[in-house]
């Protein structure tokens, strides 16, 4: 199994480009089975891009691939589809189950296996459910799978979600698309990549209107045959790297980015201490030794992302005196812990809280990532730590971070993949 293997207490300098956003692109890709012909470019060439992939060919998208121009040109013949997504290939993605909504409003039925992914916590799929159900399908759980039916179509109303969910907003936006009438939802996330999905939806014919977290669809009758799409940046492998600049970094650039997106991640390292420069499309950020403690709530977007609460809370290990960090979003992400304190850090949790005492000097130990984002937040830690840093488990990296290693490689840094 691959480890990485990280030499600490390096300064970083250089310049990052930063991919296309994985969050963005998976529902668009689900999307492609609306489609006839769609041309994305800007794709991430990481594991869950991959295995969104082989789902779509199975239910019978064709698929091609330009992987050194980051393009994937997908064509829907609507021969031999399949309406199946199966458990081999959503256990590993819980984006899987983004094929429900898409697969139930163009064929009437579906079946689609309950989701896997990231081991932090339940993250049930009641929420998509619900609001399928709303615009009037008949959904049942039986054997792990989700069989839903609507033979008459889906039908256009009003949905408002008890919670906001990410997920839950892509299904019911990529169900309403071919539902009929209009379609109004209610407490909607308004996250960067699901207005991505929305201006791919608005592409393909769509007439959709954003008022707060309020989203209004209407099915049109045109329907364009042949889109092209671009993929915004992945604005939480930006903030992860910013975080990177602002442990060890001389002077760190992250380029291809939009800081508009990021106003909440720069104005919580601004108030930690960190020297920040902007550019249109780029932020430039600089070491500052005397690290400011904070208290930081994540929330949905515009507010600060779970997706960054453990990279956050290394750089608060560096900060004078006492950070608290309260998880709003998932009961169970703070698995990177205990593998933080073996390294030196002083970390308290409890419940949903989380207390971060600092400055610690951390040292070089053998780790094991738990998911996606504690995994980065491991390398982080190895970049500052004293000795070596072996990382175990590194395929949870490999889902969401495309060249990692190469990027901060470019910048100076001692990590390499080993076996």
């Amino acid at each position: 199994m691959q480890k990485l293997l990280i030499r600490g207490n390096r300064q970083l300098t250089g310049s990052i480009s930063v991919s296309g956003s994985k969050n963005a692109t998976l529902p668009i890709l689900a999307a492609s089975i609306l489609s006839n012909k769609v041309k994305l470019s800007n794709i991430p060439l990481v594991k869950d891009i991959f295995t969104m992939m082989e789902l779509l060919k199975f239910i019978g998208i064709k698929i091609k691939i330009e992987k050194n121009k980051r393009v994937i040109v997908l064509k829907n013949t609507n021969q031999e589809i399949k309406t199946l997504a199966p458990y081999r290939l959503v256990k590993t993605m819980r984006a899987g189950v983004l094929v429900l909504g898409p697969l139930l409003t163009k064929y009437k039925k579906a079946k689609v296996s309950l989701p896997g992914g990231c081991a932090i916590g339940t993250r049930p799929v009641d929420l998509h459910l619900f609001a399928l159900t709303k615009l009037g399908a008949k959904i049942k759980i039986k054997n792990g799978y989700i069989i839903a039916h609507a033979k008459q179509g889906l039908i256009g109303t009003k949905i408002k979600f008890p919670s906001i969910s990410v997920g839950a907003t892509e299904n019911a936006l990529l169900a309403a698309f071919g539902a009929k009438g209009k379609t109004i939802l209610l407490n909607c996330a308004i996250e960067p990549e699901i207005l991505d999905l929305i201006s791919f939806l608005k592409k393909l014919g769509s007439t959709i209107k954003v008022s707060g977290r309020k989203i209004t669809i209407m099915k049109n009758s045109s329907f364009i045959e042949k889109i092209n799409h671009k993929v915004i940046f992945d604005r939480i492998e930006a903030g992860t790297y910013l975080v990177a600049g602002a442990l060890t970094g001389k002077k760190v650039v992250i380029n291809r980015i939009d800081p508009k997106i990021l106003v909440c991640e720069i104005k919580v390292l601004k108030r930690m201490g960190i020297k920040i420069e902007k550019t249109k499309n780029s932020i430039s950020i600089f070491k500052n030794k005397n690290l400011k403690s904070i208290n930081i709530s994540t929330k949905p977007y515009p507010s600060f992302p779970t997706d960054l609460q453990a990279q956050l809370m290394v750089l608060m290990t560096q900060a004078k005196g006492i950070s608290k960090i309260k998880e709003n979003i998932f009961e169970n992400r703070f698995m990177h812990v205990p593998e933080l304190n073996r390294m030196g850090a002083k970390i308290y949790t409890s419940g949903n809280l989380s207390y971060i005492e600092g400055p610690q000097n951390l040292n070089g130990a053998e780790v094991m990532a738990t998911d996606l984002r504690a995994s980065v937040s491991l390398v982080l830690a190895g970049l500052i730590a004293n000795n070596y840093t072996i990382i175990n488990r590194v395929y949870h990296l490999d889902r969401g971070y495309e060249d990692l290693e190469k990027k901060l490689r470019k910048c100076k840094a001692k990590i390499s993949r080993i076996f």
